[in-house]
């Protein structure tokens, strides 16, 4: 143990005390400095084929949390409750008394923190411990962390240490400062919380203390680490999207880089994939719900793509280069990749490839397996008999991915993802969405406000129908304040007038089962465009101005896109009934979502844009206040409170 603390001395490098106690005083803990290491310790060993994850649990008797097991390919855990296959979204609570829009640990519980602080300290101590450095971000930009979890929990620690990159202690930098801390203890949330997943971020003058209650990566070695980065983020004025990116390159050379935005189960990692044809060769566009009709369309060949970033990415000012298009570079070390659309062999072929034969140990979650056997992505692990959980996952680390874009890129396509559910007039909805709109800059502002989750989400714990997933669809994961981050995403979409905004449903279009095709076929599209502009008749104002332009007709590769796919109101289904109701339906979530953005802080454009919003304004009307990206001829000078708001916001 004195090893460790001499080396930091050695390297001047600071322990907080409250850290360095439960290390001089647990039973005995294993610093580890690779994944390997931890992909060995993940069952106890490297000769145990499989391992029960489980904790005495006072008045509950010996609980096991998780079942682990070693396959062929890498590691492979299963959770004994069909709640912890999901992120819960209500994870999180604040500790400290820094500003905070979020729900605090004292209001939430009625209690102190500092009483459950000491007793997580105290039950740390009498574990074994794995402890391991992480660097919390990617390229030099981000935080040094330490993790602190119980041993037998290391399959936990093996996918936190590959989603943030790991630091072995010889690597560390003289002087480095850690500025995070994950305490992992996953009895506290049987004795204090009613069994629920409990991440609670303390935010001290030196540290970012995160306390995981839960095992589940999802909520805190993932999205907990992310809003120990937005809280870096915020206070230095810049933004780490939560995106996936693409570069897309078309059979004619053109390059176009998309950046696919949303809430989750928007269609982030989705973006990464293929195109998958029918025996025939075609393409299934969509099956009617109602009918059971299938519409097909022939491409004759795809375009190529190179993967840039999976869930987040950061839009650091170091990276930009001021030129009117949005750059960003991938923000973590791994891909926390969810399978559940991949229900058979040859569903995904590219990312089946990637898993079945990695290159490194891989951690699959919620996938069924068996010791000694090859875990494989579509063989989803049943929550109940019969019914296949809806968040199968496996984190890859990004030096696995074919091709992987290092570097940063420049935005060409900036799109929003809509889990969209069946439209019809007897039961109308907000799935009123065609195949892609484009959206002014305006409202592609306000979508990142409300940032709709969405129907029948698999990625969280949710009583289903619309939700908020709140400013830039990583406000789940921030610790701050709401309109800082609004103001924040308006600078930077008023600075990019060079990137398109789209918007692009998932899973319906009007009756029409889709999947994810409609992001794909924009992908394929769009791509090659390249820089050429739309047809002034290829688009007209939708009819519900949320949903920016409509397209009018489509053809991909001589495969003309029927109309229903276009202009939902079209479908005999749905008619301009069904369609209005809808949008009457999306109009109302959007304005009861913006009422908590009125703030004297909020920017005053930003105000604009929501008064247009509540004031049912045409697309005229927001293209007033912030003028269309994609005729590239914006300029401050065209807003007229521009002088107004550089001189009280510094905008």
């Amino acid at each position: 143990m004195s090893d460790l603390f001499t080396v930091l001395h050695n390297k001047n490098i600071v322990i907080p005390d409250n850290i360095r106690e439960v290390l001089s005083e647990c039973k005995g803990y294993t610093l580890y400095n690779t994944t390997e290491e931890l992909s060995e310790a993940a069952t106890n060993g490297k000769n145990n084929d499989e391992f029960e994850v489980k904790y005495d649990i006072p008045g509950k008797g010996m609980y096991v949390e998780a079942v682990v097991q070693r396959v062929k390919n890498g590691i492979s855990a299963n959770y004994t409750e069909a709640y912890m296959r999901r992120r819960d979204p209500e994870t999180m609570v604040i500790a400290d008394n820094e500003p905070t829009d979020k729900n605090r640990f004292i209001d939430k519980y009625g209690y102190a923190f500092s009483g459950l602080q000491a007793e997580t300290f105290d039950w740390l101590k009498q574990q074994d411990l794995a402890v391991f450095f992480y660097f919390a971000g990617r390229k030099n930009i981000g935080s040094l962390g330490i993790a602190i979890a119980p041993a037998n929990a290391a399959f936990f620690a093996l996918g936190l240490s590959m989603l943030q990159e790991m630091v072995a202690v010889d690597e560390l930098r003289q002087d480095a400062a850690i500025k995070s801390v994950i305490f992992v203890a996953p009895v506290f949330r049987h004795t204090h919380f009613d069994g629920k997943q409990v991440v609670v971020h303390n935010r001290t003058e030196s540290i970012h203390e995160l306390y995981a209650y839960n095992l589940y990566p999802g909520p805190s070695a993932k999205k907990g680490l992310y809003g120990v980065m937005l809280t870096q983020a915020e206070k230095e004025g810049w933004i780490i999207a939560h995106c996936s990116a693409v570069q897309s390159i078309s059979p004619y050379d053109n390059v176009t880089t998309f950046m696919h935005e949303g809430a989750s189960g928007g269609g982030k990692s989705e973006m990464h994939q293929h195109i998958i044809r029918e025996p025939d060769g075609r393409v299934l566009l969509g099956r009617s719900t109602v009918t059971s009709e299938e519409r097909y369309i022939t491409i004759p060949r795809f375009c190529a793509f190179n993967s840039v970033a999976d869930d987040m990415a950061f839009c650091h000012p170091s990276v930009q280069k001021k030129d009117g298009k949005l750059r960003i570079i991938d923000a973590e070390n791994s891909w926390f990749v969810r399978v559940d659309s991949v229900k058979q062999y040859g569903d995904d072929p590219s990312l089946e490839k990637i898993t079945i034969n990695p290159t490194s140990p891989l951690l699959f979650l919620n996938i069924e397996t068996q010791p000694g056997s090859t875990a494989l992505i579509w063989n989803h692990i049943q929550d109940e008999p019969g019914k296949s959980c809806p968040n199968p996952r496996v984190i890859i680390p990004r030096k696995a991915v074919p091709n992987v874009v290092d570097n940063p890129v420049s935005v060409d396509i900036r799109s929003f993802g809509l889990r969209a559910p069946i439209c019809t007039k007897e039961d109308p909805s907000y799935g009123i969405a065609g195949l892609f709109h484009i959206l002014p800059p305006a409202l592609a502002w306000l979508w990142r406000l409300v940032a709709p989750r969405g129907h029948n989400n698999p990625s969280i714990v949710s009583s289903g129908g619309m939700q908020s997933e709140g400013v830039g669809s990583y406000w789940p994961f921030a610790t701050g304040k709401r309109i800082p981050h609004a103001n924040m995403l308006l600078k930077q979409i008023t600075a990019t007038p060079r990137t398109t905004f789209t918007l692009v449903p998932n899973q319906h279009i009007g009756v029409w089962a889709v999947g994810f095709k409609p992001q794909l076929l924009m992908r394929e599209y769009l791509t090659r465009r390249g820089a050429a502009r739309l047809k002034e008749d290829q688009y007209q104002p939708a009819r519900c101005p949320l949903l920016g332009y409509e397209l009018n007709y489509l053809t991909i590769e001589g495969s003309k896109i029927p109309s229903r796919f276009l202009k939902v109101y079209s479908q005999p289904e749905v008619g301009v009934e069904g369609y209005d109701e809808g949008a009457e339906i999306l109009q109302a979530f959007f304005k009861a979502e913006l009422q908590q953005f009125l703030k004297t802080e909020l920017l005053h454009t930003g105000k604009r844009i929501i008064d247009a919003c509540l004031s049912n304004a045409s697309i005229d009307a927001y293209n007033e206040i912030v003028p269309m990206s994609f005729e590239y001829e914006y300029c401050f000078n065209r807003i007229e409170d521009y002088e107004h708001i550089s001189e009280t916001n510094g905008f």
